[in-house]
């Protein structure tokens, strides 16, 4: 039987090794100069690529900003806006709050009056000579037929609730009234905050 070798490489003698070898492939593509321009080209293409990438997100990136802009600007002018109506929106409220206190103050004296009027009818034997309002105060100068009545007066100013601290400055008992007896009196009453 006569063998031939395909392959080409010589059968070794004396060794019992596989029956075939490996093709090698010889990857001769000629000259230097060849091999680096085959480097060259694949190199660029490469780079070619990556630009070309880089280039589309550069793109896509000035789209989505145009976009966001965009929407920057329309979102500036809904914050003017609702600025603009915050701002009319306060001042109409400290309109509204100036013309409650001025309706709450002009209430107040006519409140006033009318608890200390309604307290004095109910006390007997006292009548007012003046009242004054001093902010935080009241002076109440008066006559009362006797030192029980006083103390009658003080005693419903406070169940008013609208008083939390009553005194007497003075009282005395009055020498110009011959046919009875009278006595003088000043009531400071402190106001109770609301």
């Amino acid at each position: 039987m006569i063998r031939i070798n395909l392959l080409g490489s010589p059968k070794p003698k004396g060794k019992k090794g596989p029956a075939f070898s490996m093709p090698s492939m010889d990857w001769n593509l000629g000259s230097p100069i060849l091999q680096v321009a085959v480097v060259l080209i694949v190199a660029g293409a490469l780079n070619a690529g990556y630009w070309y990438n880089l280039d589309r997100e550069k793109k896509t990136i000035e789209v989505a900003m145009q976009k966001a802009e965009q929407k920057n600007h329309e979102l500036a002018d809904i914050k003017a806006r609702y600025l603009e109506r915050q701002r009319q929106a306060d001042a109409y409220k400290r309109r509204v709050d100036v013309i409650d206190q001025l309706r709450q103050n002009q209430t107040g004296p006519v409140s006033l009056l009318a608890m200390i009027s309604d307290t004095v009818n109910e006390t007997e034997a006292v009548w007012l000579n003046s009242m004054q309002d001093q902010g935080a105060n009241v002076a109440i100068d008066g006559t009362a037929l006797s030192s029980d009545a006083v103390a009658n007066l003080i005693t419903n100013l406070q169940k008013t609730g609208y008083f939390k601290n009553i005194e007497i400055k003075e009282t005395y008992q009055d020498e110009t009234v011959r046919d009875m007896q009278a006595f003088q009196f000043t009531l400071t009453c402190e106001k109770a905050k609301s």
